[in-house]
C-alpha cells in the first residue's frame, strides 16, 4: 500500500488536530471550563487523543489476536515456546493487528459515519486523515512484518501479512455486496494460529514425526473458526438496523426474521463441541476435556436461546457468553494442554 504525496505531514501534530477554530480562538476570561484552549486542557486532549487510538487499533481484538498465538504456539511447542523471540512475535502480530484495523476503518470511513457505534471513529469523524491514515496503516504493517521475521522468521510474517491481505483486501469489501462475508471473516479470524504454529516451528516437529501438535492445532483453528458464526450472529442482530442503514449486507440484513442467521449460529456452535473436546487428546488432559466440554455446551445451549427467542436479550447474552467460553478455551489449553 503506496501512501498519497502529502502524507509526509506530521502525523501526530496535523492528523488529530480539532477541525473548528476553537482550538486557536483566544480565550474569554468568561468562557465555562470546557471551552479551554489546548494548552490549558492538556489532559483531556490526551484523554481524548488516548481514546482516538483505541477507536482506531481496536486493542480488545488485538488481544484476542495475541492469545491465539500464544495459545497455539504453545500447544505446539511447549515450554520452548517463550523468551524475547516470543515477545517481539507478539509485538510484531500487535503492529500488523493494529494496521488491518486502521485499514478496514479507511475502507468502511463512509459506512461507519452511518451507524452510530462507529460514528466517532477517527476516520470516519474526520479526526484523522485519510492520508494520515494510509500512511500510519503502512508504516504499522511493515513494521510489524520486519518485527516478526527478524524474531522468528519470514514464515510467520507471511502468515500475519496473508491474515491482513484476506481481511482488509477481502473480508472488509465484501460486506458490501454479499452476506457471506462472515464465513470469509471466520477464516481470517481463525488464521492467526498459523502464526503461533510457524513459529513454534510447526512443520518441522510434524515432519520429524510430532503429530500431536499439528492436531492440538488443528483442532484450535477449526474451534476459532466455527466460535465466530454464533459471535457475529449475535452482532448482526443486536446491530441490525445500522447495518441496514450503511447498506452493509450482514445476514440479519437480508433475513430480518433472523431465522437464517440463527440456522449458521446453532449449526456451527454444536459442530464446535466434539471438535473443542479434540483439543485435549494430544495432552490427554482430563481437566482440559472437562474444561473444553463446558465451555462449548455452554455456548450451544446460549445458541439455542438465541435460535429459539431472536431477541436483543438473547442475542446480548450470546455475544457475552461467546466471549466467556472462548477466553475459557484459550486458557485451559494453556494451562492443562501442555504437549506430552
Amino acid at each position: 500500500m503506496t501512501p498519497p504525496p502529502d502524507c509526509s505531514a506530521d502525523f501526530t501534530a496535523s492528523a488529530f488536530a480539532p477541525s473548528s477554530a476553537s482550538a486557536v480562538a483566544p480565550m474569554h476570561p468568561s468562557a465555562p471550563p470546557q471551552s479551554r484552549d489546548a494548552e490549558s486542557d492538556f489532559a483531556g486532549k490526551a484523554a481524548a487523543l488516548s481514546a482516538d487510538i483505541s477507536r482506531l487499533t481496536r486493542p480488545r481484538i488485538a488481544l484476542m489476536v495475541l492469545a491465539t498465538v500464544v495459545t497455539s504456539g504453545w500447544l505446539t511447542a511447549g515450554r520452548g515456546f517463550a523468551g524475547p523471540e516470543l515477545f517481539w512475535l507478539l509485538v510484531g502480530t500487535t503492529l500488523v493487528a493494529a494496521s488491518s484495523s486502521v485499514a478496514n476503518q479507511i475502507l468502511e470511513r463512509d459506512a461507519d459515519r452511518l451507524m452510530p457505534r462507529t460514528a466517532r471513529r477517527p476516520i470516519a469523524a474526520g479526526r484523522l486523515s485519510v492520508p494520515a491514515a494510509v500512511m500510519l496503516a503502512t508504516l504499522l504493517v511493515a513494521a510489524g512484518g520486519l518485527i516478526m521475521t527478524l524474531a522468528s522468521g519470514w514464515q510467520p510474517a507471511a502468515a500475519a501479512l496473508a491474515t491482513w491481505l484476506l481481511y482488509v483486501v477481502i473480508y472488509t469489501p465484501m460486506k458490501m455486496w454479499s452476506p457471506l462475508n462472515t464465513a470469509v471473516g471466520a477464516i481470517s479470524g481463525a488464521m492467526p494460529v498459523a502464526i503461533g504454529w510457524l513459529a513454534a516451528e510447526g512443520p518441522q516437529r510434524l515432519a520429524g514425526g510430532d503429530a500431536a501438535g499439528a492436531l492440538a492445532v488443528a483442532a484450535l483453528a477449526t474451534v476459532l473458526y466455527l466460535w465466530q458464526f454464533p459471535h457475529f450472529m449475535a452482532i448482526a442482530w443486536l446491530y441490525r438496523g445500522q447495518y441496514a442503514a450503511a447498506g452493509m449486507r450482514m445476514l440479519t440484513v437480508d433475513d430480518p426474521s433472523g431465522l437464517r442467521a440463527a440456522g449458521q449460529a446453532l449449526s456451527a456452535s454444536l459442530a464446535m463441541v466434539p471438535v473443542s473436546l479434540v483439543l485435549a487428546v494430544p495432552s490427554g488432559s482430563i481437566r482440559l476435556f472437562l474444561a473444553a466440554a463446558i465451555a462449548s455446551l455452554v455456548y450451544a445451549v446460549a445458541t439455542v436461546a438465541f435460535a429459539v427467542r431472536r431477541d436483543d436479550a438473547s442475542a446480548r447474552t450470546l455475544l457475552f457468553t461467546s466471549l466467556g467460553s472462548l477466553l475459557a478455551l484459550l486458557t485451559a489449553s494453556v494451562v492443562f494442554g501442555l504437549p506430552t
